[in-house]
C-alpha cells in the first residue's frame, strides 16, 4: 500500500473547501483505497490530505490520467504544497484500513532517522511505540509508513481530540526514553489534524 501525504496553506477557504469534495471522483479510480484530510489545530489555515493506493502502479497511473482534472478545481486556493510519498511497513494496531469516518483527529509525526539507526527506530516503534499506541483508549489504527532517504510517517487515528491529548501527556515523553527516540531522530515534525467529514472519500 502507497500512503500519499500532502501539506498546504490554504489563502481561499471557501474555494478551497468547494474543491476539495470535487475529489470523490477518486471513487471511481483502480487500486484507490481511501481519502480524508483536515485542519491542523496547531495551524490556523494549514491543511493535511492523506490518501491511500493499492500500489505505486495504480498510483503513477492515476497522476498520468486523472489527477490535474480532479486537482483544477482548487488551483489557486492554497500556496506552498508539499507532498510526500510513503510505502506501507506495518499497521499500528491492527487491521489497518484507510476509514476515516469513525475518527474524529489524525496525529501525524514525519521523522528524518540518522543513517545507522534505521533499523533500531523501525523496531522501537515496533515494540514499544505500537503497543502503547495500540493500548490506549480512543486509539483506533493507524499505519507505519517509510520513504527514500530515511524518511518515516507515523499516522494514527484517534476517536477524539481529547484522548490523543492524554496519551501524549501522559506516555511520551517516558515512551520516547525507553525508545532512545532522541538518539534515533534527526528531524521530527508533526501535526494533529481535525478532520473534516465532507472531504472523506
Amino acid at each position: 500500500m502507497l500512503v500519499k501525504w500532502i501539506r498546504c496553506t490554504v489563502i481561499d477557504r471557501r474555494g478551497f473547501e468547494r474543491g476539495q469534495r470535487k475529489w470523490a471522483g477518486l471513487l471511481g479510480e483502480p487500486g484507490f483505497r481511501g481519502q480524508g484530510g483536515g485542519w491542523s489545530r496547531e495551524r490556523p489555515g494549514v491543511v493535511h490530505v492523506f490518501s491511500f493506493w493499492e500500489s505505486r502502479a495504480f498510483y503513477d497511473s492515476f497522476m498520468a490520467r486523472s489527477h490535474d482534472r480532479l486537482a483544477a478545481a482548487q488551483s489557486g486556493t492554497y500556496k506552498n504544497p508539499q507532498v510526500g510519498l510513503f510505502d506501507y511497513r506495518f499497521d499500528i494496531k491492527t487491521g489497518f484500513e484507510p476509514r476515516f469516518t469513525d475518527a474524529d483527529v489524525v496525529r501525524v509525526a514525519h521523522c528524518k532517522v540518522h543513517e545507522g539507526r534505521v533499523e533500531h527506530f523501525s523496531l522501537m516503534q515496533e515494540k514499544i511505540w505500537n503497543p502503547a499506541m495500540a493500548g490506549s483508549p480512543g486509539m483506533l489504527r493507524g499505519v507505519f509508513g517509510e520513504a527514500p532517504g530515511n524518511e518515516f510517517l507515523v499516522l494514527s487515528m484517534w476517536q477524539s481530540a481529547a484522548e490523543h491529548g492524554k496519551y501524549r501527556a501522559e506516555r511520551v515523553e517516558r515512551l520516547s526514553l525507553r525508545a532512545q527516540t532522541d538518539a534515533d531522530v534527526a528531524e521530527l515534525a508533526g501535526a494533529v489534524v481535525q478532520l473534516e467529514p465532507s472531504w472523506t472519500v
